[in-house]
């Protein structure tokens, strides 16, 4: 998604956005405006690294261009013209506050002893019997079958489950789980139809036959994202740390992490029933809602629900979110520890988007940037100072 931001925006500044083109940037804005924010930064951090100046008038010019894009009408969806509006020149502002802070601090702000790849595609597949399975070790294409039940790993690296004869099928009272280390994750689609993105240092336990069974049950550690097959005769239940959630088919993300202190249930489509395990509280959830349950109390409110299933579109957002909590993200998916050497460096707020798919130390320069933050980086060893 950056790289068509970027490639639109360069189309903008050389003027040769077709009007198709600008309706697209006019949606893609409307639905992610922080990136456009981060693309126009990107470009002030280029001109830091060669020491320019950069110019204040190509940015006033890249404004009044984008703006003019709303008199192309827009075919799919109803673009906030206003919200673009201010995107950008709120992109445009931070570009021009903040650009001779860049261009006059020292060039070094981190150490990096051995920089840190990004995670990718790793799980591990548990199977009834207690086998276990390196998924990223076996070739596309391979299949596992066990009483009646045939899973397959497709060409593009997920696992699909397929009851082939649900009739005569063996396989009831028999449990999965797929599991995915620190800096891994992995998608997996259910006999049933229903497809799950599992994040990374989270597991995930169904009945192998969950297309035949009364009650589709699983349980969740960690954190995953849910495209649940309708089945109004069967409900779809996933049951976590702290709650209990009912649904019939809808789509939506639920985090729980052991290491945090709640769970967080966003719904994007459909309808979902939350109950506490360890409370009676219990809330429904229409689209767009968020439910955060703690041991004590459940409460609902209106988010970006973009925001929760920014991982599997492969980025971390943060809204005003404390460096603690980031870290704690940034650690499970690049499989580091970190040790912070001021406890203040804690409490540092960030708000941004940053790809899942850069080396630890281009994500870490984003926190910097804040002028309140630095990073050492040694080893597997991230250490978080306060500036």
């Amino acid at each position: 998604m950056e790289n068509r931001v970027q490639y639109l925006l360069d189309r903008f500044k050389e003027n040769q956005l077709t009007a198709v083109e600008k309706t697209e940037l006019l949606v893609l804005s409307d639905r992610f405006p922080e990136l456009l924010q981060y693309e126009i930064m990107e470009e002030l951090l280029q001109h830091k690294a060669v020491q320019e100046e950069p110019d204040h008038r190509r940015w006033q010019s890249l404004l009044e261009r984008v703006l003019d894009a709303d008199r192309v009408p827009v075919i799919h969806k109803a673009v906030s013209y206003q919200l673009l509006k201010w995107s950008v020149a709120a992109a445009i502002l931070l570009a021009t506050a903040f650009s001779f802070y860049f261009v006059n601090q020292p060039q070094d702000h981190h150490e990096i002893i051995a920089d840190v790849v990004p995670g990718g595609k790793k799980a591990i597949l548990t199977l009834a019997d207690g086998t276990k399975i390196a998924l990223s070790d076996i070739k596309n294409g391979s299949v596992i079958r066990q009483n009646g039940i045939k899973i397959a790993k497709t060409a593009d690296g997920h696992l699909v489950y397929t009851d082939e004869n649900p009739v005569a099928s063996t396989a009831a009272g028999q449990y999965n789980t797929i599991s995915t280390p620190k800096g891994g994750e992995w998608e997996l689609r259910l006999a049933d139809g229903s497809t799950v993105w599992l994040n990374s240092a989270s597991s995930l336990t169904y009945p192998s036959n969950i297309a035949t069974a009364s009650l589709r049950k699983v349980t969740l550690q960690g954190e995953a994202y849910f495209e649940v097959a309708k089945n109004k005769v069967h409900p779809f239940i996933v049951e976590s740390r702290q709650q209990s959630l009912e649904v019939l088919g809808t789509h939506f993300n639920v985090n729980s992490y052991p290491d945090e202190e709640i769970t967080r249930t966003t719904l994007l489509e459909g309808s979902v029933k939350i109950a506490g395990i360890l409370h009676p509280g219990s809330a429904i959830l229409k689209p767009g809602q968020q439910a955060v349950m703690n041991t004590s109390a459940i409460t609902v409110s209106q988010v970006n629900p973009d925001e929760s299933i920014a991982w599997k579109n492969g980025y971390f957002m943060f809204n005003n979110e404390r460096q603690e909590s980031i870290m704690r993200k940034i650690a499970r998916w690049y499989n580091v520890e970190v040790e912070y050497a001021d406890p203040a460096a804690k409490e540092v707020m960030y708000y941004g988007t940053v790809s899942r798919f850069e080396k630890i130390s281009k994500v870490l320069r984003k926190f910097e940037q804040t002028g309140e933050v630095r990073f050492e980086i040694k080893a597997n060893k991230v250490t978080v100072y306060k500036e």
